[in-house]
């Protein structure tokens, strides 16, 4: 696979890189990310290679890396039209000021002219509800983004970081309405963080929605720079965002440097084949502050996981769902279909639960 072998994102007609830029780290104003020179020479490399996805916040260096991706298109105006920008709204930069952020509907367009000031543009593609906001009615939200879609302003619409519940009552609401309808779930997905497979991306899939995973490589846990040998004394520069493995972490950390070294790939890059290999998942969101880390990320796209050895990643990964998920997991199948085979999903007998004579029962 490459980067130009584009997918449609969710129940619409966009169509995006199967990794998406992640820009979080654009800017050094938290003392860590990239130059805005660096910056722009990975978003350059990132289109050069056929990526055509970006994925930025209002949030994100505090406006700082909008401004950059802005100025970058600025400079190379004839890139921005076949370029997917997205951008979130939601935090709020204006000290005191209530209204400053969340989803109410004056929030939204404040927020929004802000956006495409900082980005120079016109319109941004994908315009994403960065966190639910509790306070504000959900219908309030979607029928602002409707307008917003209608205005021209904004070509697409999506949610990160809400409860499959209040994902669900939204596309519900603007199904019902005739409003404009989500069409991507932005939520984080890695083997350090599956219980996303409970609700959210079951009821993506169900809901036509796309699954564009941030956070792939749990905030660098799964890059591979951590090892047992270095642990005691390997550094980040990433101040809070910074974590070391656990024991369990460790184990597999260790699979994937098993399978890595089978395929002569990096531990990262099987990470990412791993998320991109999950039913639902669209386009994975990728960060990289420097030049080597974007490398070592688009590596995955190279990488080609063995039903083995997806199984043996899954297993020593596998979480601990709420209920009811684990329960309709477990149970369904095989009290539903006692033994058959349906859908390809081959069932048990269950004999501790049916009748010695289930055959004869009517």
């Amino acid at each position: 696979m490459s980067l130009d072998s584009y997918v449609t994102l969710g129940n619409s007609g966009l169509r995006v890189s199967p990794f998406c830029l992640g820009t979080m780290t654009f800017g050094d104003d938290r003392g860590w990310g990239s130059s805005p020179s660096e910056a722009h020479a990975i978003l350059a490399s990132f289109l050069d290679r056929g990526g055509n996805f970006i994925d930025t916040a209002n949030l994100y260096t505090y406006g700082h890396s909008e401004k950059i991706i802005g100025q970058y298109f600025a400079k190379n105006s004839a890139r921005r039209q076949s370029t997917v920008i997205s951008t979130k709204f939601f935090s709020n930069l204006h000290f005191k000021d209530p209204n400053g952020g969340g989803a109410g509907r004056k929030s939204i367009l404040a927020q929004l002219e802000n956006s495409l000031r900082r980005l120079q543009t016109d319109y941004v593609d994908v315009y994403w509800l960065h966190l639910w906001d509790r306070f504000t009615p959900i219908e309030e939200t979607m029928r602002t983004l409707d307008d917003l879609v209608t205005s021209g302003k904004v070509r697409y619409i999506g949610l990160s970081d809400t409860p499959a519940w209040k994902v669900t009552q939204a596309q519900m609401i603007a199904q019902f309405r005739g409003w404009t309808p989500l069409i991507a779930l932005q939520i984080e997905y890695s083997l350090l963080q599956r219980t996303v497979e409970g609700e959210l991306i079951p009821a993506a899939k169900e809901l036509g929605l796309g699954v564009t995973p941030f956070a792939p490589l749990k905030g660098g846990l799964l890059s591979g720079k951590y090892t047992r040998e270095n642990v005691a004394t390997k550094t980040s520069d990433r101040g809070a965002f910074a974590a070391t493995p656990t024991e369990r972490e460790f184990v597999i950390l260790d699979q994937l440097k098993l399978i890595a070294d089978e395929l002569d790939t990096n531990v990262a890059a099987v990470a990412l084949a791993w998320v991109r290999s999950r039913p639902g998942v669209s386009s994975t969101i990728i960060g990289a502050r420097r030049m080597d880390q974007l490398d070592a990320n688009l590596a995955a796209l190279d990488v080609t996981l063995s039903t083995a050895q997806i199984e043996s990643l899954d297993a020593l990964s596998r979480p601990t769902l709420n209920f009811p998920a684990d329960l309709l997991r477990n149970l369904s199948l095989n009290l539903a279909h006692a033994g058959a085979t349906v859908n390809g999903e081959r069932s048990s007998r269950l004999a501790s639960l049916l009748p010695s004579n289930a055959d004869e029962v009517h």
